[in-house]
């Protein structure tokens, strides 16, 4: 297992946790670690003893957007420089928005700016009620450009405006309520909860749930509504024929835990 510099791949069992440590910035972003996060999720996506990702912040935040001297580097840059740096960020929230595995952000302390990036492309967030966001790009003079992708599919066109457009900071319990956040908890409750998902996430058959990942991105992204209906109807076909769908039917039949359950 690498070893990165801003980043730390934590594994037990078949949960990696992705530890983003620069706790001393509050794990801002800077190109460094834009680039393990990119090389971390596509390792992890090659991985077969990996089935669920955890991302996390170290220290008091979750991550609190750009690196202080990562900006003041980009306000130099001519537009090529900015355009190939913003591809790279655009990169870091694609790659985990695509992960096979099912992803969860868990928030806490801060989220500003590109951090609503890398949490908004997950599957699931969770953050504790006093978290901090803010899309605060606009109080610079620039856009949450990259972000917005990711940001908008999960709380929709006029959510976006609302926030995007006063960069206002908002907490856990209104990120909870603009379904930016699946939900917001009490601090001491945040791990159990999320515990209790991975749990429920291990119960099903990892092949299953990439083929479903793979399934909403496509129809939600890539196929109309015509050429969606035999896309679904061959999907199912497959997964009823495959190795793990069998072992499914089969398992509920004879009323049985299947093959991949984790206790």
């Amino acid at each position: 297992m690498k070893i990165f510099e801003t980043i730390e791949l934590e594994q037990t069992g078949a949960i990696a946790t992705v530890w983003m440590n620069r706790p001393d910035v509050h794990n801002a972003l800077n190109e460094l670690m834009i680039s393990e996060i990119i090389e971390c999720y596509s390792e992890i996506n090659n991985r077969d003893d990996i089935r669920i990702v955890v991302l996390r912040g170290r220290g008091k935040s979750f991550c609190a957007g750009a690196d202080l001297n990562y900006m003041k580097g980009i306000a130099a840059f001519g537009y090529e420089e900015n355009y190939q740096d913003s591809k790279r960020l655009a990169k870091c929230f694609h790659i985990i928005y695509t992960c096979s595995k099912p992803t969860i952000a868990v928030v806490h302390g801060a989220a500003i700016g590109g951090a609503n990036g890398l949490l908004a492309a997950c599957d699931f967030v969770y953050c504790t009620d006093e978290t901090k966001f803010a899309f605060s790009e606009v109080k610079l003079g620039i856009a949450p450009a990259t972000i917005s992708l990711y940001v908008a599919k999960r709380i929709g066109e006029f959510g976006s405006r609302d926030l995007m457009l006063t960069g206002r900071r908002f907490t856990g319990k209104d990120a909870e309520w603009y379904r930016l956040a699946n939900k917001s908890l009490p601090a001491e409750q945040l791990d159990m909860h999320v515990a209790e998902i991975v749990k429920t996430l291990l119960s099903s058959g990892p092949d299953a749930i990439a083929a479903c990942k793979k399934l909403i991105f496509d129809i939600s992204n890539k196929l109309g509504f015509e050429d969606a209906i035999d896309y679904t109807a061959r999907t199912i076909a497959e997964l009823r024929a495959s190795k793990e769908g069998q072992e499914g039917m089969a398992s509920f039949l004879e009323k049985r835990k299947p093959n991949w359950v984790i206790e």
